[in-house]
């Protein structure tokens, strides 16, 4: 699978998404507190963008009146029939054993190992002695 670069760090802050194109998909990358998740952008029910999607918190309960609240941003809720998913897995709240978005791996990386490459061009020490410039092949 080929690696793409998309976006600088500082373009998705934390709590933040972006909605990207690589080789005709349309991608949408999470940040959560850090930590990057990408998802396809059509929700596999009917196909609404999750990137216009809200996030929203975990929320369960063990009996009438009481709930916890826990992952606060971390579901994204499909804006067109509030299907939600896992952003960390891309599960369906609903039925995880059964739907999921797609979802991509997602690397942070130095923009200098990114920028070498694997080619490396040969190069000369190079020095001026009286106003000679002189090449040591």
């Amino acid at each position: 699978m080929a690696r793409h670069v998309v976006a600088p760090v500082e373009d998705i802050p934390p709590g933040g998404r972006k909605l990207v194109e690589v080789n005709g998909r349309a991608i949408v990358v999470f940040n959560l507190d850090g930590e990057f998740f990408a998802l396809n952008n059509r929700c596999p029910h009917r196909g609404g963008s999750l990137c216009h999607g809200v996030t929203t918190s975990v929320v369960e309960s063990s009996e009438p009146g009481e709930y916890r609240i826990s992952r606060p941003g971390e579901i994204i809720r499909c804006p067109w029939h509030s299907w939600e998913f896992d952003i960390r897995t891309g599960k369906s709240w609903c039925d995880p054993g059964r739907l999921k978005a797609r979802q991509y791996r997602v690397s942070v990386e130095l923009g200098t190992a990114l920028i070498e490459g694997p080619y490396v061009a040969e190069t000369f020490p190079v020095s001026v002695e009286d106003r000679y410039v002189v090449v040591d092949a």
